[in-house]
């Protein structure tokens, strides 16, 4: 049964994560009380610090962690193990050094059923799909390349196109573009939005890139840190509805947006952990003078 128009497509109720039974037993989570919901389409991206949970979140909404309290539903269902409704794409690309380019965009459908049963018979049709789905991410004339012919942006693009071919109805994305320079990140932000706009997927960003999530997301939350919480929600489409291009990127509405979001973090990263007293900063010491030109 999908979900209404009205009913959240991804929904987390309350939920809480320990790692293992003693963990539990401690009461030490990794996340907690976290209850947040995304409405079909909508494109959510998690910011926060290190270690906050943000990772866990994803194996969470995949299925890959039952949570230790609470309940999650993904399209309609409650979340009882890994699923096969979902994409992944991460900042390692992790294509097969053996496959070439259409290989490796092929593999989930080597692996995902009912793709499997049917791959040989539909080889042909698949492998046109993803001719398709290269050409569409500036791949075109690359299927037969391997990876070490390919630059780094051109492995991350690979790697989307890899989580997309099966059409699945959520894509999760874990730091896809954090190993790349700044060109190529944006770059690529610009094919995610435009597959995204085209194919409505619910996509689940997690990103240290307060712009990046500002730019791509519908919403955007900010979890604290470890155990994880979410702090914040912000409606980025209430300052800066869809479509979005890059020039948007330096007007002040965007930058206020961005550091609204950077005031959260540094409040996160000046609170003591949980348990630990709050220390007052060690006496300033004066430097000595130095001379205009003396340093080296």
């Amino acid at each position: 049964m999908r979900p209404s128009p009205l009913e959240p497509f991804v929904d987390f109720d309350d939920v809480w994560l320990a790692y293992n039974e003693e963990l539990l037993a401690a009461e030490q989570f990794a996340v907690e009380s976290i209850s947040l919901q995304a409405a079909p389409g909508e494109f959510i991206a998690i910011v926060g610090p290190s270690g906050c949970g943000k990772s866990t979140f994803m194996k969470l909404a995949t299925g890959l962690k039952m949570p230790s309290r609470g309940n999650i539903r993904i399209d309609g269902q409650p979340v009882k193990g890994p699923l096969k409704i979902t994409g992944m794409a991460f900042q390692s690309s992790s294509l097969l050094p053996w496959r070439t380019t259409l290989d490796n965009v092929l593999l989930p459908l080597e692996i995902v059923e009912p793709h499997r049963s049917n791959f040989r018979s539909k080889r042909k049709e698949y492998a046109d799909k993803a001719c398709r789905l290269l050409a569409a991410v500036g791949l075109d004339g690359y299927a037969d390349k391997f990876p070490w012919q390919l630059s780094g942006g051109m492995q991350q693009r690979a790697s989307i196109c890899r989580a997309l071919i099966h059409e699945p109805k959520m894509l999760l994305l874990d730091e896809p573009f954090g190993a790349l320079d700044a060109f190529t990140r944006e770059e690529l932000w610009c094919i995610l939005r435009d597959l995204w706009a085209e194919q409505q997927f619910n996509v689940i960003l997690v990103t240290h890139d307060l712009r990046e999530a500002v730019f791509l997301a519908d919403t955007v939350y900010v979890m604290s840190k470890s155990p994880g919480r979410m702090l914040a929600r912000r409606d980025i489409n209430a300052a800066l509805p869809h479509p979005r291009e890059l020039e948007v990127t330096y007007t002040k509405t965007f930058t206020d947006v961005v550091l609204e979001l950077r005031e959260h973090i540094g409040a996160i990263r000046k609170t003591p952990p949980t348990g630990t007293p709050a220390v007052s900063p060690a006496p300033r010491r004066e430097a000595p003078a130095v001379a205009a030109g003396s340093l080296r």
